[in-house]
């Protein structure tokens, strides 16, 4: 082989490893999915036997449990007995993949956690505590000290396999994007998540672009994703219509740049399609069917911009 042709073939080579390249780049761009879960609160106060069976039709493996006053589906584990409710579960082949407790916030959770070990569930649920409407410097500070109270927390959720998802709760402690890019940096441990809520970042002005960069920012210490938005609000009672504009794809709320910056950071933690109902407590619509219809509506939304 002389010079020439020597080089010739390098090159080719060196195209072949560059297409190569690109084309696996591509082929795990292509391959992101939302890990959907589904929470029992869409449900109201329905009962398991009736929410469980529509799980797999919304493209869900993971169901989250809500506690009154949203739902009633943990005090259903325990009337039922954890038992039958295992049992129940590998019927219909869904997961237990969180518990939600806003009754119980981020001190009170240690009752739970040996019940989110035995189903093997990966995530609890619940808002910050501390001082609320603080910005700046003291907004750092009492952030910090927060992070500091849940640390002995921390460590018993390692113990059981679990991480604890802060959400960024209206009129909380975390609230803000930064209080939650603070929440991260002091964070003791790696079990400490964010439910990242879309609803309550537009309260705050946060529009769909600031919160694309957000998701990137905070990459996968989001531990679960919220599909929700702000529509017409959720706190007064309005025609079924436009409470229904918190779901993706009815509102203004355009979720293009959210979707772009998770298949980016390659998302692994769980995407709820979510909203809340008035009053708290009663399905989104009237049955099991029609509220598991609406969530594939909002799924289908969610898979075009993908």
């Amino acid at each position: 082989m002389n010079r020439r042709q020597f080089i010739r073939k390098i090159g080719l080579a060196g195209i072949g490893v560059f297409i190569s390249s690109r084309f696996v780049q591509q082929a795990a761009e292509n391959q992101f999915k939302f890990r959907y879960m589904v929470g029992s609160s869409m449900y109201g106060e329905l009962p398991l036997s009736e929410i469980l069976p529509g799980v797999r039709a919304t493209g869900a493996q993971f169901i989250d449990i809500w506690p009154r006053v949203h739902g009633n589906q943990r005090e259903q584990m325990d009337e039922m007995g954890h038992d039958q409710f295992e049992a129940l579960l590998r019927k219909h082949q869904v997961k237990l993949g969180c518990l939600t407790h806003y009754d119980l916030g981020p001190f009170g959770l240690a009752s739970e956690m040996p019940i989110a070990k035995r189903f093997n569930c990966g995530v609890m649920v619940c808002g910050g505590q501390g001082p609320k409407g603080l910005k700046g410097g003291r907004l750092k500070t009492a952030v910090k000290d927060f992070a500091e109270q849940l640390k002995p927390h921390l460590e018993l959720a390692e113990q059981h396999g679990v991480s604890i998802a802060i959400e960024n709760h209206g009129n909380n402690l975390i609230d803000s994007s930064d209080s939650l890019k603070w929440l991260m940096e002091f964070r003791s441990s790696m079990n400490l998540k964010i439910a990242l809520a879309p609803y309550h970042l537009e309260t705050l002005g946060v529009d769909a672009l600031e919160l694309g960069r957000l998701v990137e920012d905070l990459g996968n210490r989001i531990g679960i994703f919220y599909a929700w938005q702000h529509g017409m609000g959720c706190m007064k009672k309005l025609p079924k219509e436009q409470e229904l504009l918190q779901m993706p794809g009815r509102g203004n709320f355009d979720f293009a740049p959210v979707a772009k910056a998770l298949k980016k950071i390659d998302f692994s933690g769980f995407t709820e399609i979510f909203m809340h109902p008035v009053p708290r407590g009663i399905p989104i619509l009237p049955t099991a069917e029609e509220t598991t219809a609406e969530i594939n509506r909002g799924r289908a939304y969610l898979e075009k911009l993908l």
